[in-house]
């Protein structure tokens, strides 16, 4: 039983591709200074400093960690505002997209791995030396985008000089895939009674025998996501998800947004699909993010407290909303 449960979840992780949130050129790409820099591991990898306007105070350095089956370019359609408000913004290509390298024998997939951890640590190590070389202020914010996302988070996790994160369709894979395999459980199990009636323990033992072979399969480690967050230092932390999101639903963020440490916010965007309240709900969007990095990277005082009293309004239902309060 547990092994036809694994076989066919195996193949979920392998095939299984999240939508775009639009198609890949519907935006104006932002202009900046080209570089190559080694990810943790060695792999060479491409990015971009996109400056900030050079009509307002520098605020701050966000790195901006793309989504699966996406490019460094794609922190047009999330950062404009950011460099318009005195963010600069530095944007990268995970391994496999873009202009990065790859190492032999990966697939990059949808799902966070280690080797996307090592990006995002070269990512955050480059920035760190050009900060340093123009003797800048030393932390930096994250902005990540589903798998972006992921990778952010396990980040943030281990480096101090990480202020504040914005978290945009995250989830942590175990989780999820145990997710999925509730979903499908009818595929692996003929009698009805024997797939409605599975004890916790038992989807636990599935999760974790599912997590081993994956390793073993896909010859990479896949870091929980869910278990980083119970674990790191407290850091600002802002979710946000589509509330009609049926590829990741936002169960998931809600799942991670609930064992959080303070100061937390949680935006669910109404009507938006997978990583689409950027395009749904632009306006806010912008606002939202805008003033969150303002508060918890540059230090100032939000000027925008009806979207803030809005984003507070925008917490999940009970149970979770006993866990959480305003930032």
């Amino acid at each position: 039983m547990i092994l036809k449960y694994v076989r066919i979840s195996l193949n979920i992780m392998r095939s299984t591709k999240p939508p775009l949130a639009r198609a890949p050129l519907d935006y104006a790409k932002l202009e900046g200074e080209t570089v190559a820099f080694s990810a943790y591991d060695g792999i060479r990898l491409h990015g971009m400093f996109v400056p900030a306007a050079t009509d307002v105070p520098r605020r701050g350095l966000i790195i901006f960690s793309h989504e699966y089956c996406s490019d460094m370019h794609s922190c047009a359609r999330y950062c404009r505002p950011l460099c318009a408000a005195g963010y600069d913004v530095f944007t990268f290509d995970f391994r496999g997209h873009g202009q990065s390298d790859c190492d032999a024998g990966y697939a990059p997939r949808q799902w966070v791995t280690n080797r996307e951890l090592h990006d995002i640590r070269g990512a955050i190590a480059c920035v760190d030396a050009w900060l340093a070389s123009r003797k800048l202020p030393r932390e930096i914010g994250l902005f990540g985008i589903s798998r972006g996302a992921c990778a952010a988070i396990l980040a943030a996790a281990e480096n101090d000089r990480v202020a504040a994160l914005i978290a945009d369709g995250a989830f942590s894979t175990d989780r999820t895939i145990e997710y999925l395999m509730k979903r499908w459980a009818y595929i692996f199990a003929t009698v009805k009674f024997v797939y409605e009636n599975h004890t916790p323990r038992f989807w636990r033992l599935l999760r974790w025998t599912m997590m081993q072979f994956a390793q073993r399969t896909f010859d990479c480690a896949f870091p929980s996501v869910y278990k980083t967050i119970q674990h790191m230092r407290p850091r600002p932390m802002f979710f946000i998800h589509g509330e009609k999101d049926s590829y990741l639903p936002v169960e998931q963020s809600r799942l991670l947004y609930a064992i959080a440490a303070q100061p937390k916010w949680m935006w669910v965007a109404p009507r938006a699909r997978h990583n689409q309240a950027v395009v749904l709900h632009p306006e806010r969007y912008a606002a939202l993010t805008r003033d969150f990095f303002d508060r918890y990277l540059a230090r100032r005082r939000t000027t925008s407290e009806p979207e803030a009293a809005q984003a507070r309004a925008a917490r999940p239902p009970a149970p979770l909303a006993s866990a959480s309060s305003s930032a």
